[in-house]
């Protein structure tokens, strides 16, 4: 991990939360939360690296803390791990070529790839709000993330082909490809996107269960060679539930 970018990430909380801090008219609330992500990869149709995947499971979880800017708005911040990425079964491209084998040409083999991006994530949302005991609310804005882990996790055995159709095999018998390779060195540390969800609160103790579900929406490309590693960005459904607390009652 680069302490630097991650310096950069805490300085920003830190201004954020001060900014926000004097801007507060009423309570703060601090939270935590954990769920579930279903994140997905999204390329475009002519891109053969980012073809045929679809949605994986990873953990979520983080702190936030809500200030109350005016009657029923109130600007949302925090930290998140989240878990991104994707998974693809069947003949697919190869971008990591076995040894020994040409790659002057696009190969490609049959076998499951799980592409695993953890993120760490500073979101700076507005929060619209319904309700006293139960709390409704609508939630969106932008975030920025810094990958902290990129993993490709492949298995099962397959020949190599020259077409896609795998018609033209180019090896005499197949070829394992169980491993765990590190990708993060071919991917962009710094991510960016939208986050917009809906929740709701209920007051338990002195503060709230809070149960939401948002989707998350990465706006560039991950990828640093597009020619060797495609044209890629990240999106994720998440559903979570936290608790959150006023420092002040209100």
């Amino acid at each position: 991990m680069n302490r630097h970018h991650m310096g950069v990430i805490f300085v920003l909380l830190g201004f954020v939360l001060t900014v926000a801090g004097v801007a507060a008219t009423g309570p703060v609330w601090l939270g935590v939360h954990g769920g579930i992500s279903i994140p997905d990869l999204r390329g475009s149709e002519t891109d053969i690296f980012s073809q045929g995947f679809t949605s994986r499971l990873g953990p979520f979880f983080g702190v936030s803390a809500e200030f109350e800017l005016a009657s029923r708005f109130s600007l949302v911040t925090g930290l998140n791990y989240t878990s991104q990425g994707g998974q693809r079964t069947g003949l697919q491209i190869i971008t990591d070529i076995p040894s020994g084998v040409p790659s002057d040409m696009p190969l490609y083999a049959n076998f499951k790839n799980e592409t695993i991006l953890d993120y760490i994530e500073l979101p700076l949302l507005g929060r619209m709000t319904f309700g006293n005991k139960v709390r409704f609310f609508l939630t969106a804005g932008p975030y920025v993330g810094y990958l902290v882990r990129a993993k490709a996790v492949t298995s099962g055995s397959s020949l190599i082909y020259l077409d896609e159709a795998g018609t033209q095999p180019i090896v005499p018998s197949p070829i394992s490809f169980d491993a765990k390779t590190d990708v993060i060195d071919s991917l962009k540390r710094w991510n960016a996107g939208l986050y917009g969800g809906v929740g709701v609160g209920f007051m338990v103790g002195p503060g709230d269960i809070v149960l939401e579900a948002h989707f998350q929406l990465g706006l560039l490309r991950i990828q640093k060679d597009v020619a060797t590693s495609g044209d890629t960005k990240t999106g994720a459904v998440v559903v979570s539930v936290g608790y959150s607390f006023p420092l002040k009652k209100k």
